[in-house]
């Protein structure tokens, strides 16, 4: 039995290589082509450095609205039972499946002078093309599935026994929600925000429809190649793949087993 077994396992494991492939090699080629040399004039370019920076505050801004607003719904869809729940749920993943272009040919159509909603914005002096309200309107709704699952999952793994005894000492819905369940899930929410950053952070796409300017990272890295190849593209590239290391690896550590009370 037990050789049948580790038989099994190594086929699994064989069978999985050509997909760590694919991931492990193109990725290790790309960091070490750069010398140390091109990385530091790399990182001297003010334009590398912006276009980095914009698209890591763009993507934490974009997280801090899925908080603010994803968090409510996320908490609804792991209590509450409605008809067309599966419905919400269904378009709350829409974005994971829509190519990313279409996302931001849509935002663009709604935020239009043709259209009611870009009329208001218009008079209340709100831009969405070429701006950062643009990027992270995009940001937001490519985001937005991941950190709506991650913190649904946290609060359903929350047992409900203790909020109800939270209630019936007397707390209210919302005192019950900030004073134990929030607290609890909070690795959750964490995680959510990482995972939304992570994912707003590499998006192209979308962001290339509503605002080629001001530029992103992925936006410039689209640049250098087109223009000059990827020789200049890659260094951009190396610490575009070093954010998103470091996002991950926080990732790792808030999704460690025991975030939330039995």
């Amino acid at each position: 039995m037990g050789i049948r077994i580790n038989t099994f396992s190594w086929s699994l494991a064989l069978l999985s290589l050509p997909l760590i492939a694919l991931i492990v090699l193109p990725l290790t080629k790309m960091v070490f082509t750069p010398t140390l040399a091109d990385l530091w004039e790399s990182l001297q370019d003010p334009l590398v450095v912006g276009t980095i920076g914009r698209s890591l505050g763009t993507a934490l801004a974009a997280a801090l609205i899925c908080f603010i607003f994803g968090t409510p719904l996320a908490y609804l869809m792991a209590r509450k039972h409605f008809p067309g729940k599966s419905v919400v749920e269904a378009v709350i993943d829409l974005p994971i499946m829509i190519p990313h272009p279409v996302i931001g040919i849509a935002i663009l159509s709604l935020a239009g002078r043709n259209h009611p909603i870009g009329r208001f914005l218009a008079d209340m002096g709100i831009e969405v093309m070429g701006t950062l309200t643009g990027i992270i309107a995009v940001l937001t709704f490519v985001g937005m599935p991941f950190y709506i699952n991650t913190v649904k999952a946290g609060f359903e793994a929350i047992p409900e026994r203790l909020e109800n005894v939270s209630r019936s000492l007397g707390a209210s819905m919302c005192a019950t929600f900030f004073r134990i369940t929030f607290p609890l899930a909070w690795r959750s929410i964490m995680l959510g925000m990482i995972m939304c950053t992570a994912r707003a952070i590499s998006e192209f796409g979308a962001v290339i429809i509503v605002a080629y300017h001001p530029m992103t990272a992925p936006v410039l890295i689209y640049e250098r190649f087109t223009a000059y190849g990827l020789k200049y593209s890659q260094p951009v590239s190396v610490w575009l793949i070093g954010v998103s290391l470091v996002l991950f690896v926080g990732m790792r550590f808030f999704s460690r087993p025991g975030r939330e009370a039995a």
